[in-house]
């Protein structure tokens, strides 16, 4: 069963295969990513989640757009997501998505596995692998 939370440029689901998507689309490359609207989408995602840990997919192939600083953070640091990101997966279709968050990566959030893909199908692939590998690493705990 999907549950869907939607905003002007964003939507968020999950379904069975207990994968948190994250869409993105804007077409604005002058549009930043305010503060309040990260704080709309991690309340969403929380909800979304309801206390599982999930890898994330994260499709950026229909946005262009930069985030401040404390946008960044915010997404890298925040309680709430630390705790539920196994993965994140990135769908991109421009070098300069790729490099965006590859510095995002580097300079905000070294710990979390990711990956960054041109197709759905990779994307889900790394998500499952992610999530054997988080599943295994609980047992041994």
């Amino acid at each position: 069963m999907s549950k869907i939370i939607g905003f002007n440029n964003a939507i968020f689901w999950t379904d069975d295969t207990e994968i948190l998507y994250c869409e993105f689309s804007n077409t604005d490359s002058n549009i930043k990513l305010e503060r309040k609207n990260v704080e709309s989408y991690i309340e969403a995602i929380t909800k979304l989640c309801d206390g599982k840990s999930m890898p994330f997919i994260v499709d950026l192939r229909n946005t262009c757009g930069t985030f401040p600083i404390a946008a960044a953070k915010l997404l890298a640091k925040s309680p709430e997501l630390v705790k539920l990101r196994i993965s994140e997966s990135y769908l991109i279709n421009t070098i300069e998505i790729k490099l965006l968050i590859g510095m995002y990566k580097k300079l905000y959030d070294k710990i979390i596995p990711f990956g960054i893909f041109k197709d759905l199908s990779s994307a889900k692939g790394f998500c499952q692998e992610a999530k054997n590998n988080y599943a295994s690493n609980s047992n041994m705990l």
